[in-house]
C-alpha cells in the first residue's frame, strides 16, 4: 500500500464490508470472500496492491471475527485484507488474531482526533485521545509481527489540523504505516478537503501517507475524494453502490471509472503524466459486481445511479437515438461492456417505436407506427406509467400486426 501510494499509484480502501454495514446491510463471510476476488480481479495478479478489503470488525461478536478471518485467508491473494479496531490493546490483538497469517494482513486502529469525538468515545480531551492512540499504535506495531499498522484519525476536518498533523508524524513514525484522515460526519467542501490535507501532509512530514475516507451527507463524497487527490492523497476509502454509515461516501464504482476511463480526466485530478495503475483495471467488470452487490445487500441499482444504474446505456427519445455520441459523455460498450438498449416510453418517435418493434421481431409500415405509436402514449398516461414493458409492447405487437392490412 505505501509502495503503491508513494510510487503514485491509486489505492483503493474497500469500505463496504464494514462501514456498508452501518447503512443497514449485512454481507455474509461467503459474500465477502466473493466481493474481495472479484474486486481483485479487476486488477488482476495486482490486486493486493490496488486494493485493501477492510474485511470486518473484529470486536462486534464472533461471527463477525470468523468473517473476517475467512477474508482475511480465503482472499488473500486477491486483495490486502485489513481487520478493523478501536484504539484499545484489546481491540487491536483481536483484530491482529483475524488476519494474522494472511498475505498482505493489515489492521486499522480507529483514534479519535476532534474534542466531540474524544469526548464520546474516550472520555477525555483531544490531545489525550491522541497520545493514548500513540501508545496503542506503538503496542500494536511491537504485537503485528509484519501486519501492517494504519491509524484512522476520526473527524479529522473539526480537530486542530495542528494537531492532527503533529500525530500523524509521530504516528508515522513509530511504524503506521498509513494515517486515514476521517470526515466522520461528511461535512467538508472541497476546498476545505484540499486544505486538510495539504496542510496534515506538508507538517506531517514526508513518510506520512495519508488516505481519505470521506463521507456522503452534503452529496460531496466523491467530490471532495477528488480534491483530496489532486492534492497529493493516492489511497481513497470507498464503498460499493456508496454504502457506509447515514448517507454513505464515495461510490467505488464512480471513483474508479472516472480515475480510469479517461486519460486526460484522471490528469487533471492526478497530474500530467500520472500513472495511476500497476495494471490497468477492467471496467467492464463493475456493472456485475454492482449488481452482485445489490442483490445481496438489497440496496437497489436505480435509472439514475451513475456508472452501474438502470439508466446507462440507455435510449428512450429521438434525437439521443439517432446521436448517441452526442449525447453521453462515455460509450458505455467501449469502456463497461453495456450494449445499448432502446427502451419504450411516452416520449418515443417514430424512430425508437419502429427499433424497439424490430427487436421484438415485427417489422411496422409507416401506418402501423403511427397506429403503435398513439396506442403506445395513450398507454403511458392513462396508466401513469412511463416505460412500457416489452412484453406488453410484443402482444400489443402481434395483435397489430395481424388485423391491420398493410398497403
Amino acid at each position: 500500500m505505501r509502495e503503491s501510494a508513494r510510487a503514485g499509484r491509486v489505492v483503493l480502501f474497500e469500505e463496504s464490508a464494514r462501514d456498508g454495514a452501518q447503512a443497514k446491510t449485512l454481507m455474509s463471510a461467503g459474500f465477502r470472500v466473493r466481493l474481495a476476488r472479484e474486486q481483485g480481479a479487476v486488477f488482476g495478479a495486482d490486486g493486493p496492491r490496488h486494493v485493501v478489503f477492510a474485511a470486518g470488525f473484529p470486536s462486534v461478536c464472533g461471527q463477525e471475527f470468523e468473517a473476517t478471518r475467512q477474508v482475511a485467508w480465503e482472499a488473500q491473494g486477491s486483495v490486502s485484507p485489513s481487520a478493523i479496531c478501536r484504539g484499545t490493546v484489546a481491540d487491536v490483538r483481536l483484530a491482529l488474531g483475524a488476519v494474522r497469517g494472511a498475505a498482505h494482513a493489515r489492521v486499522m486502529v480507529i483514534v479519535a482526533a476532534s474534542e466531540a469525538t474524544a469526548r464520546a468515545l474516550v472520555h477525555s480531551g483531544a490531545r489525550d485521545a491522541l497520545r493514548q492512540g500513540l501508545d496503542v499504535v506503538k503496542e500494536a506495531v511491537d504485537l503485528a509481527d509484519g501486519i501492517a499498522v494504519d491509524v484512522c484519525l476520526v473527524d479529522a476536518p473539526r480537530a486542530d489540523h495542528g494537531l492532527v498533523a503533529e500525530y500523524a508524524g509521530a504516528m508515522t513514525a513509530q511504524g503506521a504505516a498509513t494515517i486515514v484522515l476521517a470526515d466522520t460526519v461528511g461535512d467538508l467542501l472541497p476546498g476545505q478537503t484540499r486544505t486538510l490535507f495539504q496542510r496534515v501532509a506538508a507538517d506531517a512530514g514526508p513518510e506520512a501517507v495519508l488516505v481519505s475516507h470521506l463521507h456522503n451527507d452534503l452529496g460531496l463524497g466523491l467530490a471532495n475524494t477528488l480534491a483530496a487527490l489532486e492534492s497529493g492523497v493516492r489511497v481513497a476509502a470507498c464503498s460499493w453502490l456508496g454504502m457506509a454509515e447515514r448517507s454513505g461516501m464515495t461510490a467505488t464504482e464512480q471513483l474508479l471509472f472516472l480515475l480510469a476511463h479517461d486519460r486526460a480526466k484522471a490528469e487533471q485530478v492526478l497530474g500530467a503524466d500520472c500513472e495511476p495503475w500497476w495494471t490497468q483495471p477492467d471496467l467492464t467488470r463493475l456493472p456485475a459486481i454492482a449488481q452482485m452487490v445489490s442483490d445481496e445487500t438489497g440496496v437497489p441499482l436505480t435509472v439514475t445511479t451513475p456508472i452501474v444504474g438502470t439508466g446507462v446505456a440507455t435510449i428512450s427519445t429521438g434525437t439521443p437515438f439517432t446521436h448517441p455520441g452526442t449525447f453521453q459523455p462515455y460509450d458505455p460498450q467501449q469502456h463497461l461492456g453495456l450494449s445499448p438498449t432502446v427502451v419504450l416510453t411516452h416520449l418515443a418517435s417514430r424512430r425508437v417505436l419502429s427499433a424497439v418493434a424490430e427487436r421484438l421481431g415485427h417489422r411496422l409500415d409507416p401506418v402501423q407506427t403511427g397506429i403503435a405509436l398513439t396506442w403506445v402514449k395513450d398507454r403511458a398516461y392513462r396508466l401513469n406509467q412511463a416505460v412500457i414493458p416489452d412484453a406488453d409492447f410484443a402482444a400489443y405487437l402481434d395483435g397489430l400486426t395481424a388485423t391491420t392490412p398493410r398497403p
